[in-house]
């Protein structure tokens, strides 16, 4: 499966400007005149849903919550009006991150490969959220008034089968869908980027990270991919020149200097993605003993190595590993957590609960801490109590596909059936299979039939779903 079309969307989406002034650009009613925010909302989700159904993403939950986090953390400097933000992880090794439409963020695994401060990692968001701050997939539209709604759908048809694996039948769907309008906004996209570079350095100095990190991370991947022929997604829809790098340098330098470069959980985080596209746990230990080797002082190489020794079954020595990134910060709720997944690995489920409950004492509404909670309880064979961890987290997360297919399956080891259906009704639509969360809702309704209450509330949801598959179908023709 190709996993690098998702950037196409960025394509779609990062259309035209007439030009870019000094000051931010007014948004005034003509572009909301073709395409509402409220259509980008809709449409957007629609699109999210698709996606997740037809490309892998990761279901790391300490990953969700570090990119999450630094978004929402980066949006509040930012322009970005509303803030009902929806994001993906992506599995793929390959530098990429996007934001289309009603406020959908996709980041790739890679980028963290690539990105080697959470500096450049934030400039790279900083990028995106200008992007929807200045909603250029709209005022694309305006700038080409024979670009309808019927013209937006079938691009988003057409980046869906690409994005799935169907190369050439979706750019096929793109191309037929008015070549010489996408040749136009090609056209114009060069002016988009200045822009949202520019807005991007401004809002990384305002969240305090020094801008500079922008024009280092373009330049050192224009030398990487300088010849190279096939280079990464982000560079085929965010293209680099000379000019462009220039231009980010003398407006970055304009800033103060002292702004943040780096952060130490960002590193940790680079380990747990490096973990995972490691060939086998085996190489990813040689790899971290290696680079702690070089480095004895490095936590992230430290952290890395305890994951690996941990996933290559080797919990002695990452025991002994561990111990001294605890010591120096018993409280860092990664290394707890590394040191709890340790345990349940080890079937020391006591020493787990422990750790985990004093944990909640200092981190009590952390996602991924709760997650560790839940599944240490089906360790210990306590569904019920399980069940109820995760309910309290739908109620924080109700958009996540990957805690409502955890809820299906506490649910049916709990003996609720009705909830199994129910939890596989929302994970279906929220992966895009309508037919299937529609026909989950009819076998939780046959079972309810006595319950009038809770079976008009089925009939409600499934009305609502069969909506949303009506406008996905006509997205689609």
């Amino acid at each position: 499966m190709n996993f690098l079309r998702p950037g196409l969307f960025a394509l779609a989406c990062l259309l035209a400007l007439p030009g870019a002034a000094n000051d931010l650009p007014s948004l005034g009613d003509a572009s909301s005149a073709i395409v509402s925010p409220t259509q980008e909302h809709q449409l957007g989700r629609a699109w999210l849903s698709l996606l997740r159904g037809q490309v892998p993403h990761l279901s790391d939950a300490q990953l969700k919550d570090y990119v999450e986090t630094s978004v929402y953390r980066l949006s509040e400097t930012s322009q970005v009006q509303d803030r009902r933000l929806e994001f993906v992880l992506l599995d793929s090794p390959q530098l990429n991150a996007f934001a289309a439409p009603g406020g959908i963020i996709g980041v790739n695994g890679g980028l963290f490969l690539y990105a080697e401060t959470e500096a450049e990692y934030a400039a790279v968001l900083a990028h995106e959220l200008a992007h929807l701050s200045q909603r250029h997939f709209a005022r694309g539209l305006e700038a080409q008034q024979r670009l309808q709604l019927p013209m937006m759908a079938t691009m988003l048809a057409g980046i869906i089968a690409a994005a799935a694996g169907a190369g050439d039948a979706g750019m096929a769907a793109i191309a037929s869908s008015q070549a010489a309008a996408m040749q136009e906004m090609r056209r114009f996209s060069r002016q988009n980027e200045q822009e949202a570079d520019r807005i991007g350095l401004l809002n990384l100095e305002r969240a305090g990270y020094d801008p500079r990190a922008m024009p280092s991370m373009f330049e050192r991947l224009m030398r990487q991919y300088r010849y190279d022929a096939k280079p990464p997604e982000f560079l085929l829809t965010h293209p680099i020149t000379e000019s462009r790098i220039a231009d980010t340098r003398n407006r970055a330098e304009q800033y103060r200097p002292g702004g943040r470069q780096d952060n130490h959980r960002y590193q940790l985080m680079r380990a747990r993605v490096q973990l995972i596209y490691e060939q086998t746990p085996g190489m990813a230990v040689k790899r971290f003993r290696a680079m702690l080797d070089e480095q004895p002082a490095s936590t992230s190489a430290r952290y890395g190595l305890v994951l690996a020794l941990t996933k290559s079954g080797q919990l002695n020595e990452a025991r002994e590993t561990l111990l001294p990134l605890l010591n120096t910060s018993p409280n860092d709720i990664d290394y707890n957590l590394a040191a709890a997944a340790l345990d349940i690995t080890a079937n020391r489920l006591a020493e787990a609960e422990a750790r985990i409950k004093r944990l909640l004492t200092l981190y009590q509404d952390n996602y991924p801490l709760r997650q560790a909670q839940a599944d240490l309880l089906l360790k210990q064979n306590q569904p019920a109590a399980a069940e109820k961890i995760l309910n309290e987290l739908l109620a924080n997360r109700p958009q996540d596909p990957d805690v409502w297919y955890m809820a299906a399956e506490v649910r049916g080891l709990s003996g609720d059936i009705i909830g199994v259906h129910q939890a596989r009704a929302e994970y279906f639509a929220l992966v895009g299979n309508y037919d299937q969360a529609i026909e989950q809702l009819n076998f939780a309704k046959r079972r309810a039939s006595s319950n009038f209450q809770l079976a008009a509330r089925m009939d409600a949801r499934q009305q609502e779903l069969k909506e949303e598959k009506k406008m996905i179908e006509e997205m689609l023709h």
